[in-house]
């Protein structure tokens, strides 16, 4: 297998809501030796954020950044989104919080 047969399948990963299996996709190209590249960071990046998985989008955003790896218009889309995930899923949090503390006050 080479990387653009990787590529496609972690995008169909991430269309498929199948981010932990996108994952694993990235983490045996590592154990094959084939080499990563913007398109499988941002593939990866993508199938987390439509996941949900908005830390795990950003941590592997930053690993591209520490890595070198060239940043493009999709990784960077969808690092952004994850962000505004994972705003909303805090705001939901402190705002349950703020209602158990009404409650029991």
């Amino acid at each position: 297998l080479d990387s653009m047969a990787f590529n496609a399948a972690i995008s169909a990963c991430g269309k498929g809501g199948e981010w932990e299996r996108a994952l694993w996709l990235v983490c045996s190209m590592t154990l094959t030796k084939v080499r990563s590249n913007t398109i499988t960071s941002s593939a990866a990046i993508s199938a987390c954020e439509k996941g949900g998985e908005w830390k795990q989008a950003l941590v592997l955003f930053s690993v591209m950044v520490q890595s070198k790896v060239e940043l493009n218009t999709i990784s960077c889309s969808a690092a952004i989104s994850a962000c505004e995930k994972g705003v909303i899923a805090c705001a939901n949090r402190a705002r349950l919080h703020s209602r158990a503390c009404v409650q029991s006050a």
